[in-house]
């Protein structure tokens, strides 16, 4: 991995807030386009996560009653693997949320020299991360953003970031700045075509990530958003590239890679069959990560714990994790040009199917 991309806290800036509704700022650990995040703690001693809002979203009326109601709907969401959200502020002059916090890697920062992950660290990250999104998809929440990104590694297992922010951010990106919501390189077919995003269209994007951690390359190809993006709509037509995705795994990617939303797996299924194919507990995080990536995460360990404010906290090690907020593809064109010029290669969507398929057995 790329040593320069591992998510160190760095001093406030001049001119940034020092407290935000009480909760003293120590430092900066992610800027995005949607905000900055700040290292905090609450009146315990527990570190949080805080993502202040930037002053144009907070300024549109549509995005603040969208984040009002997704906010709401993330407080609903519980489950391990998931950044819980601990308190929030969506009606004030500067909107913000608060999650809880543990240091780690993101899965994109950890993939960034093009090393894939071993295949057992591959099942479990996939088992766990599944039955994260199936928590989130029984609150009703679609994430809408599943993206190595959004995936964060720490030394208590993997954990999905960022479901109350995704949906959010589209009346806010469609009405004021024209731009498709969601990272065009891990969209589903139907989400690159303009059309609802869904719980299928989650377990599309985690057979992405899926793959991309298992082979360290995106499964369409390299190229531009725009490229990638109209590959993965045509997909009906041309298929994923997978037969470097080493056996069980190539089947439960191909399962979450159907062209239509219907002949996918349902987010329990998914951490189900991938639990069983690890063939050793998921929930068991000794040693889990690769020695590289544990020095990583012990390295941010180390800066948090450094700092004076929670010099003194033996609890950093133990909270769910955080990462920057999610930042779109500066590539995105808008939405309208976007959807004509991708349409352009796709077909009409596949017919969903109302059951839940089970994944096929690998071929031994």
């Amino acid at each position: 991995m790329k040593q320069d991309t591992t998510p160190l806290p760095v001093p406030l800036r001049v001119g940034e807030p020092r407290t935000i509704a009480g909760y003293p700022l120590h430092a900066r650990i992610g800027e995005g386009g949607m905000g900055t995040v700040f290292l905090s703690r609450t009146r315990g001693g527990q570190p949080i996560a805080i993502k202040l809002i930037r002053p144009e979203y907070a300024q549109d009326a549509a995005f603040r009653e969208r984040f009002t109601r997704e906010v709401a709907a993330a407080r609903r969401v519980s489950g391990y693997h998931l950044l819980p959200v601990v308190d929030h502020d969506t009606q004030g002059e500067h909107p913000w949320l608060a999650t809880r916090y543990v240091p780690g890697i993101p899965l994109d920062a950890a993939l960034g020299g093009g090393s894939p992950l071993p295949l057992p660290v591959t099942l479990q990250l996939l088992a766990c991360v599944a039955s994260a999104l199936h928590a989130v998809h029984t609150a009703d929440v679609v994430h809408r953003d599943v993206k190595p990104g959004n995936i964060l590694l720490a030394a208590d297992g993997p954990w999905l970031l960022d479901f109350g922010i995704a949906r959010a951010a589209s009346a806010a990106t469609f009405t004021t700045m024209g731009r498709l919501v969601g990272t065009p390189r891990y969209m589903s077919p139907e989400h690159a075509l303009g059309r609802r995003a869904t719980t299928a269209s989650d377990v599309f994007a985690l057979g992405l990530v899926a793959a991309e951690a298992a082979t360290g390359r995106h499964p369409y190809g390299r190229g531009n958003a725009l490229a990638v993006a109209a590959r993965i709509a045509g997909t009906d037509r041309e298929p994923p590239v997978l037969d470097d995705v080493p056996e069980p795994l190539r089947a439960i990617v191909r399962s979450c890679l159907a062209a239509a939303p219907g002949h996918r797996p349902s987010a329990a299924t998914l951490a189900q069959y991938c639990a069983g194919a690890a063939r050793h507990d998921v929930r068991d995080f000794a040693g889990w990560l690769p020695e590289p990536l544990a020095a990583e995460v012990t390295r941010v360990e180390r800066a948090v714990a450094g700092l004076s404010a929670f010099a003194e906290a033996p609890t950093v090690r133990s909270l769910p994790a955080t990462a920057p907020i999610t930042v779109q593809d500066p590539e995105a064109e808008t939405a309208s040009e976007w959807l004509r010029r991708v349409r352009r290669k796709a077909e009409p969507e596949s017919p969903q199917s109302p059951q839940d398929p089970q994944i096929p057995q690998s071929p031994q």
